[in-house]
């Protein structure tokens, strides 16, 4: 009998992370490849992005509305939990797979570890600067296996206790399709979105959940400054965290502006187009610290959400004041291109992914985990 997978979903990253091991999975007759699709691709807000999974051609796809506009974080935690527990214990998935920082991925761990499931957390032991990173490590301890990024996050996760023998260092599965040479051509991309600039950057603002006083000042702040700069920009929304809507809220500002094209989301690959030819990238999203360094693109990353992640010679870091983020937006005219990163693999982590699934050891793993001390 084939082995289930399910991969859970709640977000247009996220999907875009795993989407090369949802297709390898699927495409291997060893396996069975479920998607359980719930969070920002369920609301209309925010593009309704379970249809790019259905587009996609993915054939198994459950979507669970988890949320409406305004739940917190813990209320989306306790409904995802409960409607990821019944799928379960009905269709008896042998592994899931979840990815990163958000809730949808901890109640993907806490459903799998209570009810005997090999759980697989992919890019756990990495570090950011705020809730997500807490809830990131709850992940991890509530995960059996962890496909980690570098051997940094490797080492976290032994910190953590984990055991060696479950710790698999595999890079970060979007750097395949980074990497792939069947993304489309930036004038498809261009055309598709009628982006009709030839030069521009990319703008995207999340919520910082510990400061959501501040949003709507901050988002302010840096609207103005980028309406100031003079430039191009495609904008993207923030995802779905507490006070988002104060940053749209900012954007109204610039909604009819000409040097500005706004979107709820984008293609996964499209963006990434966008992302190897633009300017640089700005605002606080993990894109800007994790992907446009692979491509050798400037950041400039603004406030505290992407605190104690990973620092390379690209990556500028100011505060949400308006001078200071456009002193940095001016400051990009001196510098050089800046060398490809490749500290989060090199396009290889599906064909690792899936060496693991077919190989036998894996499902051997303990699924009572047990503290392993440091010695």
């Amino acid at each position: 009998m084939n082995k289930k997978i399910l991969f859970l979903t709640g977000t247009r990253a996220e999907f875009g992370k795993l989407k090369a091991l949802m297709r390898a999975v699927e495409e291997d007759h060893g396996f069975e490849c479920i998607i359980f699709a719930t969070g920002m691709h369920t609301l209309k807000r925010y593009g309704l992005t379970v249809d790019e999974i259905v587009k996609a051609g993915f054939k198994n796809i459950h979507t669970y509305m988890n949320q409406v506009i305004g739940d917190s974080m813990d209320q989306i935690l306790a409904n995802t939990i409960i409607g990821l527990s019944r799928y379960v214990n009905e269709f008896q998935p042998d592994m899931i797979v979840v990815h990163g920082d958000r809730v949808e991925a901890m109640a993907g761990a806490i459903v799998g570890g209570l009810n005997n499931i090999l759980v697989a957390h992919i890019e756990g032991g990495e570090l950011s600067g705020t809730i997500d990173g807490v809830i990131r490590h709850a992940i991890s301890k509530m995960s059996h296996i962890h496909f980690v990024s570098n051997d940094e996050a490797a080492q976290r996760i032994r910190q953590m206790g984990e055991d060696e023998d479950t710790i698999y260092v595999f890079g970060s599965p979007d750097v395949d399709i980074m990497l792939s040479e069947d993304l489309p051509s930036i004038d498809k991309v261009k055309d598709y979105y009628e982006i009709d600039f030839k030069d521009y950057a990319i703008a995207i603002l999340h919520p910082v959940t510990t400061e959501t006083d501040n949003t709507y000042e901050n988002a302010r702040n840096f609207v103005i400054a980028l309406v100031e700069s003079d430039r191009n920009y495609v904008v993207i929304y923030p995802n779905n965290d507490e006070s988002s809507q104060d940053i749209l809220k900012a954007y109204k500002e610039i909604s009819n502006n000409s040097k500005f094209k706004i979107f709820p989301s984008l293609r996964f690959e499209y963006f990434l187009t966008l992302l190897k030819n633009t300017q640089f990238a700005i605002g606080n999203s993990s894109a800007g610290v994790r992907e446009a360094p692979i491509y050798g693109v400037p950041t400039i990353n603004v406030g505290s959400r992407q605190n104690d992640r990973f620092s390379y010679k690209s990556i500028i870091n100011v505060g949400y004041g308006k001078d200071e983020v456009l002193e940095a937006i001016n400051k990009l005219e001196s510098l050089e291109l800046f060398e490809p990163c490749y500290s989060f693999g090199k396009g290889d982590s599906t064909s690792l992914f899936m060496q693991e699934l077919r190989g036998g050891e894996i499902w051997k793993i303990n699924k009572q985990k047990k503290f392993q001390d440091l010695r």
